[in-house]
């Protein structure tokens, strides 16, 4: 009897442990399995934030990022359709980036639009903007909040109106810092899926969070690569413009004529010509667009062309600037203009015919008493007006220089320069360097007056283009 006893002992033990090892085997397996899982995971999340960082160079395009980090969440996730939508630029609607094939859509669809004959899933997603109120996409994207969809949830009701039949799905948000990039989405369904768990909403927003940062940084990319473009475009067009402006001052006999041009920015919207109009007579032209930048410099370059074409054989400024301004002014917009102020030289007399179309009043200088005074007689500037009102109050002037007499002829951006206390440079200290420089010709008045400048405005940017003629009588 006791051996009997004995041996059920035995076997009881026996079969306890046997269960107690099959147990711990089983455990063991499921760690290992769980472990190769986590690895598994692991190495999708490198291979996602490794993809990610590859993509983000000055080359490569926007769409393949957006392809990227939607099949890269679905991968690691193991999601069946999912897709990136952006925010566009002024952050009203959501635009579709990127949609896999069997996207859901997660917003509410009409059920008559699904019921057109010629309906496509992948052309709606892509053509529909989505507005703040539009659906659990719209609802993730206002409240900033991820969402786990799951279970029971009535939300899900929409999104099972696609090709997924969606089960589960997980939304988030896309921001950096302050700026809203748009909402990442993906979905589980078909026959036998699980839905999506705690921990996978955790990974996923991590992916999201990675997600908004390389978007973020791909935008920055993209500006900077821009910039980088329009900068070579100004440089060329400044290169452009600087073949326009005169690249050396005319030799006529008695007299000295200089001139410069400053720009504000790599392009200007200041313009200066000399025009050889026969053998004893040039034009001397000097004019301000209204403006600053490519749409100012484009108009000068206008200006330069069509008072170029039609000074020639015409000694009355007036009447040439009469004509320029017939041919601007249908194709200058209305708040646009151009003040000049364009004179002609006769070499033999010295008398010079000027015509002032609204722009600064020139200055002479007088060596006999050094005094110096404005030369201001009416005039419009181009293009306000068709030429009823132009052509009426535009006329010629007439001056002759005497040995060592100055006309200076200058933008407001002289006049107008400002220094760190916004103080304007102003008349007086213009009048002040052409009376302290005449004596040294008229290379030297300009540099007197642009030395005068520089050392008034200091550090301060410079916020006009400046230019100057200065015209010499020896």
């Amino acid at each position: 009897m006791w051996h009997a006893v004995l041996f059920a002992l035995f076997a009881l033990t026996a079969g306890t442990l046997v269960y107690v090892y099959q147990r711990q085997r089983e455990m063991i397996d499921a760690l290992r399995r769980a472990r190769e899982k986590i690895q598994l995971e692991e190495t999708r999340v490198f291979d996602f934030l490794h993809g990610l960082g590859a993509a983000l160079t000055a080359s490569s395009e926007p769409a393949d990022l957006h392809v990227l980090i939607v099949e890269g969440a679905l991968r690691i996730l193991d999601g069946h359709g999912g897709a990136l939508y952006l925010a566009d630029r002024d952050g009203a609607t959501l635009r579709l980036a990127f949609a896999t094939r069997n996207c859901p859509p997660f917003f509410d669809v009409p059920e008559k639009i699904i019921r057109e004959p010629n309906f496509s899933w992948p052309a709606y997603l892509r053509l529909h903007t989505v507005a703040p109120e539009d659906g659990v996409l719209g609802s993730v994207w206002t409240e900033r909040e991820p969402l786990l969809l799951r279970g029971e949830d009535n939300r899900l009701a929409s999104l099972r109106v696609g090709l997924l039949k969606t089960k589960s799905a997980m939304l988030s948000p896309l921001f950096y810092g302050e700026e809203s990039l748009g909402v990442l989405a993906i979905a589980r369904g078909g026959h036998g899926s699980e839905d999506f768990t705690s921990g996978d909403f955790q990974i996923f927003k991590a992916i999201a969070e990675q997600s908004a940062f390389a978007l973020y940084t791909a935008i920055i990319f993209s500006e900077a690569a821009e910039k980088k473009r329009l900068d070579q475009d100004l440089q060329v067009a400044h290169e452009i413009q600087r073949i326009l402006l005169p690249s050396n001052s005319p030799d006529i006999e008695g007299f000295q004529i200089s001139g410069i041009n400053i720009p504000a920015r790599q392009v200007s919207g200041d313009y200066y010509d000399y025009i050889r109009i026969d053998e004893r007579h040039w034009g001397l032209a000097i004019a301000d667009v209204s403006g600053k930048g490519v749409p100012a410099s484009l108009i000068m370059a206008m200006c330069r062309s069509v008072l170029r074409s039609e000074a020639g054989g015409q000694l009355s400024p007036s009447v040439a600037l009469r004509q320029v301004n017939a041919q601007l002014f249908p194709d200058i917009k209305e708040d646009m203009f151009i003040s000049m102020a364009y004179a002609i030289l006769e070499r033999e007399s010295g008398t010079i015919t000027l015509c002032r179309a609204g722009h600064d009043a020139p200055l002479l200088y007088t060596a006999r008493d050094q005094s110096v005074a404005k030369i201001n007689p009416p005039g419009m500037a181009l293009g306000i007006d068709s030429g009823g009102v132009f052509n009426r109050v535009t006329g010629d002037f007439s001056l002759t220089l005497e040995s060592n007499d100055c006309l200076v002829l200058y933008t407001d951006g002289v006049t107008e320069a400002l220094d760190t206390e916004g103080e304007e440079f102003g008349m007086a200290n213009v009048i002040k360097a052409i009376q302290a420089s005449a004596s040294e010709g008229a290379a030297g008045i300009i540099t007197r007056l642009t030395d005068d400048l520089r050392a008034f405005v200091g550090n301060y940017p410079q916020h006009d283009d400046i230019t100057l003629i200065v015209i010499r009588k020896k």
